[in-house]
């Protein structure tokens, strides 16, 4: 039996240059270490909080963390759309991230904090990536970050409301 050599990769041909599609893509890995800084950072906060608002913050920071998850597979799928492996590992989001890891373990209102200065930073993330997205004319990605915005905006300004006296 012969050896079969290995299928040579197809061309991605999807109307982006390569060019474009590799600036997409950075951008959007250093989205998804922001979205997953930002996913950890609730859940462990999900797992610590304490106090008279407990079972509020806790089913809030469930419902926060689990939107967040469902997200991180989307931006990572259109990584690898635009044909490019998407990070995966602490050492890779460390380094993209512009979210850094909280020591300890907070207060809930301080958790709350946290959480809209990280929501915020993700949306800063995202924002910065339009004017690439724009230029490829890239109107997934695009609408992907709109999405985004959308969620990350709506959810630092809750947060936000339960810092307001």
């Amino acid at each position: 039996m012969k050896d079969k050599k290995p299928k040579k990769r197809s061309k991605i041909d999807i109307g982006l240059s390569e060019n474009d599609r590799s600036k997409v893509a950075e951008g959007l890995a250093n989205l998804l270490a922001d979205s997953y800084a930002l996913y950890l950072m609730t859940h462990n906060f999900h797992w610590n909080v304490t106090g008279p608002m407990f079972n509020t913050l806790h089913l809030m920071f469930m419902a926060q963390y689990t939107e967040q998850w469902n997200a991180l597979d989307l931006i990572a799928e259109r990584i690898r759309a635009l044909g490019y492996p998407a990070p995966g590992t602490y050492t890779e989001f460390k380094k993209r991230a512009s979210i850094r890891e909280i020591a300890g373990v907070p207060k809930a209102l301080e958790m709350v904090a946290q959480l809209v200065a990280a929501q915020e930073a993700t949306a800063r993330t995202a924002r910065r990536l339009f004017p690439v997205v724009n230029t490829a004319n890239d109107q997934p990605t695009a609408d992907l970050l709109t999405r985004r915005l959308e969620v990350h905006e709506k959810t630092a300004w809750m947060l936000r409301s339960l810092l307001e006296e």
